[in-house]
């Protein structure tokens, strides 16, 4: 997920330079809402982790 992540933002990176700048602000937020969801998904991850190693 966090790889998804980084390709948005390159995309949008390429766009904007482009001027694209729909385009490049979309990407932006695809890439801000993945990077949210890579979060959550870790931090639950490790907390499950550490309740079962218990």
């Amino acid at each position: 997920m966090l790889h998804y992540t980084v390709v948005f933002l390159v995309i949008a990176l390429i766009a904007a330079v482009f001027g694209f700048g729909g385009i490049a602000a979309g990407a932006v937020g695809i890439a801000k809402i993945l990077f949210f969801i890579f979060a959550v998904l870790t931090i639950i991850s490790f907390v499950i982790g550490r309740s079962r190693g218990r």
